[in-house]
């Protein structure tokens, strides 16, 4: 079963931008996020994993969070992208090759992941080096 084109972008602007969906979702909570946190990782987190599985881990390394509204995310057409290119702190040690990133709601630890996706080319990681995505980077949401 699928959703509307419609309705997939209004999803996406819920999430990433804190958008409501009238008449269903809204971010009025207690305490709604401000912030997502994007990740690195060495393999797919897959569909039963969180924000630690396969986490990538060389010294220094921390997710980054990314504000949830229209300036940390651009959503268009059921697709959404980082509105800046994300800059992970660079590395002072250790080593690992990024080949997915995530999106999820802790800081750090096992936080729900929401989406993931692969990493094109792979991202080399170790001391010295300061891994980033780039407003190319998307996830499309069918």
């Amino acid at each position: 079963m699928s959703k509307s084109a419609a309705f997939e972008n209004a999803l996406l602007k819920l999430l990433f931008n804190g958008d409501a969906i009238a008449n269903l979702a809204d971010d009025a909570g207690t305490s709604p996020l401000t912030n997502l946190y994007v990740s690195l990782h060495t393999a797919d987190p897959g569909d039963d994993g969180n924000q630690s599985t396969n986490e990538i881990g060389y010294t220094s390394y921390a997710r980054v969070a990314v504000s949830r509204d229209t300036d940390g995310w651009t959503v268009t057409d059921s697709v959404v992208s980082p509105a800046e290119d994300i800059a992970f702190p660079v590395g002072t040690g250790g080593s690992g090759t990024a080949t997915h990133f995530g999106v999820g709601t802790a800081s750090s630890g096992a936080g729900v992941l929401l989406y993931s996706g692969e990493i094109t080319p792979n991202i080399v990681c170790g001391s010295g080096v300061t891994p980033y995505l780039t407003t190319e980077t998307v996830i499309t949401e069918d």
